[in-house]
Parts: structure tokens; C-alpha cells; sequence
């Protein structure tokens, strides 16, 4: 009978202890870029889509690409690189567009796309696989955090409040 008890108490803490464990992971995407790597947390992303050739804005800057239509919306779509001073990607088979949540209420359609060099990764994420990396340093206004080390990569953390307010900028000097 003794027996029975004590593995009902242990199978007990095993099932308590992945709960509490999960609590202190965040599902993030890593997101392909030229030469560089985004992470983001997986609440933030709407849906990745197939690339398709956003339809461009008159006097738009460069890292504006345009709009393309998803979900009933008009969506404006940007290059990341270009918002945060990089040379811009060619287009090619494996861009994608990674819808985002617009949650500053800025942007009328409620969303925003980035283009992707690739599908983002799907990882969790937790204190221990996570640093800051100090190795590089970013304009106050820039769409850019700050760059962590996790594991073998140096992802960037995007501004993404910062990011949705530059195109709703750009978007209301072209309307």
C-alpha cells in the first residue's frame, strides 16, 4: 500500500514540475534576415505568409515596400533591414512575410508584415539560453533593441512599438 503512495506523490511532482518550468520558457520565432536573425516573441506573429509583390507607395522610403492585401486588410509590408539602415535583401524563393500584431493602435489595419529571408524557427527561449550581448550598439530611434546571445546565435531584438510607429509615420505623409 506504501508503495502505491509514494508513487502517486512522485508522479504527482513530475507532472507539477514541467508546468512551473513553462512558465519561465517564451515560444519565439527567429526570423532570417540578410545577415542577421530576429527574435520575437511568437504572440507578436499573426501569420507567415507566401510572398507575394506588395504593391508600392508613392514616395514611400525604400524599407517601405508597400501594401498586399491579407485577411481583408491592406497590410503595409517593410524590409527590417532597410528601417534599421542595412542594404536591402533581393527578393527571392524562400522570402516570406511575417504578419505582426500592430498593438499600438497606430496602424489601421491592426498589422504590419515584415519581409523574411526564410521561415522562422520556431524556439523557446529562457534565462539560461539568453544573454545580453553588449558587442554592438544601436541609435536611440533605431527599430533595434539590443543583440542577445543565445546558444550560437546573436539575434537581434526588434523595437517592434518603434517599428510600427515609423510606418504609420510614413503611411500618414502618403496619404
Amino acid at each position: 500500500m506504501q508503495s502505491s503512495r509514494w508513487s502517486t506523490a512522485a508522479a504527482r511532482r513530475r507532472a507539477e514540475a514541467p508546468v512551473s518550468d513553462l512558465r519561465d520558457e517564451l515560444y519565439s520565432l527567429l526570423v532570417p534576415l540578410a545577415g542577421e536573425r530576429l527574435i520575437v516573441p511568437r504572440a507578436c506573429v499573426a501569420e507567415v505568409i507566401g510572398y507575394q509583390a506588395p504593391a508600392e507607395m508613392t514616395n514611400a522610403p525604400p524599407w517601405y515596400a508597400g501594401l498586399v492585401s491579407w485577411g481583408g486588410r491592406n497590410v503595409p509590408v517593410v524590409f527590417f533591414e532597410g528601417a534599421f539602415g542595412q542594404p536591402l535583401p533581393v527578393i527571392s524563393s524562400r522570402t516570406r512575410i511575417v504578419i505582426f500584431h500592430a498593438t499600438g493602435g497606430k496602424l489601421q489595419s491592426g498589422y504590419f508584415g515584415m519581409l523574411t529571408q526564410g521561415f522562422p524557427q520556431l524556439v523557446r527561449v529562457n534565462a539560461e539560453v539568453v544573454r545580453p550581448d553588449p558587442s554592438r550598439s544601436f541609435p536611440e530611434r533605431s527599430p533595434v533593441i539590443c543583440q542577445v546571445h543565445m546558444v550560437n546565435e546573436t539575434p537581434l531584438i526588434p523595437d517592434l512599438p518603434r517599428l510600427e510607429q515609423m510606418i504609420a509615420e510614413e503611411t500618414s505623409v502618403m496619404v
